[in-house]
């Protein structure tokens, strides 16, 4: 196998690794904490014209206190539309509305909504490790292709399985640390 070749597959074996933990990372972000955060609702969609349009999209999302979000509507009269997703979104938490801007105050977790909230999040990593799993999966597949095909001799895509297991571990590692920090973020108090 050219050398371009086993580096095409070491390459693709890290850009899936990436690609799935930075979804993680960005589905961990609406994961509900101790604190406030803008990224809470920016799954949320709301009705605005007849288009399902994110609440970022449509209004300016800041925290102003640790257990608070204030929700400002660039145009007011899209406000009740933004108040009802809220109340249908899974965040469980009524809006109050003073006729301009949403403010959202986030209830203490319970200890049992805390474990419940660690639970999603161990739920989630480990959707992740089988999505990374399975780009070592595919990419050992290709190494067996070219070893039958001729491209690779044996030693070649010995090495070529142990780089893409190397990969996974890495890659693991960094998926473990996201996990304990979010899950730190959930249990404090």
């Amino acid at each position: 196998m050219t050398p371009a070749a086993f580096q095409k597959i070491v390459t693709e074996t890290q850009q899936g690794l990436d690609k799935a933990l930075t979804h993680l990372i960005e589905t961990l972000r609406g994961v509900r904490t101790a604190r406030a955060s803008s990224a809470l609702v920016d799954n949320i969609r709301v009705d605005y014209y007849g288009t399902m349009t994110p609440i970022n999209q449509m209004a300016a999302v800041s925290t102003p206190e640790p257990r608070q979000l204030v929700i400002k509507p660039f145009d007011v009269s899209s406000l009740a539309e933004i108040q009802k997703a809220i109340m249908k979104s899974d965040l469980g938490i009524t809006p109050q509305t003073d006729g301009k801007l949403l403010r959202l105050t986030m209830p203490q977790l319970s200890g049992e909504q805390r474990q419940k909230y660690a639970g999603k999040v161990k739920e989630l990593c480990e959707e992740a490790r089988i999505a990374m799993r399975n780009v070592r999966r595919d990419q050992n597949k290709h190494a067996d292709t070219a070893l039958k095909g001729g491209q690779l001799t044996e030693d070649e895509n010995r090495k070529l399985h142990e780089k893409v297991q190397d990969q996974l571990k890495e890659a693991e590692k960094k998926l473990d640390q996201v996990q304990e920090k979010k899950i730190a973020e959930i249990m404090e108090v």
